[in-house]
């Protein structure tokens, strides 16, 4: 496969992952922070939060907009950044923990996203610490989900590369 092929096993690799939101599964058991990474790492230029954020728009006009999109598209860009920054130290080490810091930041951004409109707590400190602490039980399932899809998705594009010798990365 030549570069424009791999750029397209990309572009699928992130279209599969936005379609799995579409089925039932454990809730926060999804693939937003791979598929932010994965755009990081795997995209060059304006490809790196250009095609993974359509993705998830696409996503969301299936699922619906909801309260507090902002701090999930504002977390996902920020997980794109750490996909940048990791491109040139890919190990499985560094993965793992991009893919850690992802989910720290997208449960961090989102849950004070949450306690910052009100709704549900007070803003005050107390209201900050009661947020987050509800929010713990929910934090397993992201980080499951995060491994999971990072794993798939990073897993079939480097076997891709490494055992279809003429495919080159995208980096596009």
């Amino acid at each position: 496969m030549n570069t424009r092929t791999s750029f397209i096993l990309a572009v699928v690799l992130i279209a599969l992952a936005a379609l799995s939101r579409l089925i039932p599964h454990p809730m926060n058991f999804a693939p937003i922070t791979a598929i932010a990474l994965f755009g990081g790492v795997y995209f060059n230029g304006k490809f790196s939060p250009i095609l993974p954020l359509a993705a998830l728009l696409i996503s969301d006009l299936f699922l619906g907009f909801y309260e507090g999109i902002i701090w999930v598209y504002g977390s996902f860009l920020l997980i794109v950044a750490v996909g940048l920054l990791i491109r040139k130290y890919k190990s499985i080490s560094v993965v793992f923990g991009a893919t850690m810091i992802g989910s720290l930041l997208f449960f961090v951004i989102t849950n004070f996203g949450v306690w910052q409109s009100g709704m549900f707590y007070t803003k005050d400190f107390t209201g900050l610490v009661e947020c987050y602490t509800a929010a713990i039980p929910f934090y397993r399932n992201s980080v499951m989900g995060d491994l999971f899809y990072v794993t798939v998705m990073f897993s079939v594009y480097e076997l891709v590369l490494k055992y279809l010798p003429k495919v080159q990365s995208t980096n596009a």
